[in-house]
């Protein structure tokens, strides 16, 4: 009994000061969200030109932006992680729960896009239509459990909102499936709800 009286004690001892930490603490990384919101809201915008005809193109090059966005968004990634890795107050209990949140949603989107093609393959790609344009909806839900568990671990407010309009915007763009405007809202979503809440973060981590 007094055993776990004491383990009882530590875990929430350990509790207490991992909310104090996180309280204080700046989100390292931010900058990962803000590069990853700019780079594939742009190949959203190029998606949506194409769709829409406002470029002589053909729709079948949009997977050139988004390659374009992947290929570029690894090189950022693999530096920034390589920098964070030495950086001062990169190792708190937050911000590694954070970053393996984040980590962890990265994997969960390459997973979705693996099983897509796998479903294409398996149905045919006018089989698989009607799913691949509900991914915009799907990677958005994905981001907000992110800022979901960011906003637990910093106890931030404003990581909340953002989390609860990244839900919210989910379904909405579900509304414009099939249509060339939800690319553009897509953008919309990821420049608003990414890459200007990564760049404020970015910037209040480096005060």
């Amino acid at each position: 009994m007094t055993h776990d009286a004491k383990t009882s004690a530590e875990d929430i001892a350990w509790m207490r000061r991992l909310a104090e930490e996180g309280a204080g603490t700046p989100m390292r990384g931010a900058s990962i969200l803000m590069a990853g919101g700019i780079l594939y809201g742009l190949a959203s915008l190029f998606h949506w030109a194409l769709e829409s005809g406002v470029t002589p193109l053909g729709v079948d090059l949009t997977w050139m932006g988004w390659g374009a966005a992947t290929l570029v968004f690894w090189g950022v990634l693999a530096i920034t992680i390589h920098r964070l890795k030495r950086a001062e107050g990169a190792h708190t209990h937050a911000n590694r729960a954070s970053g393996i949140a984040w980590s962890a949603m990265g994997w969960g989107i390459f997973a979705l896009f693996v099983s897509m093609a796998v479903l294409t393959w398996r149905l045919g790609g006018e089989a698989s239509q009607t799913l691949f344009v509900l991914i915009p909806s799907v990677i958005l839900v994905f981001y907000a459990v992110g800022w979901a568990v960011s906003a637990a671990m910093f106890r931030s407010r404003a990581m909340w909102i953002l989390s609860i309009a990244t839900f919210i915007a989910a379904p909405v763009l579900a509304a414009f499936a099939e249509t060339p405007v939800l690319y553009l809202i897509y953008a919309a979503a990821l420049f608003g709800l990414m890459a200007l809440p990564g760049y404020m973060f970015m910037r209040a981590a480096s005060r």
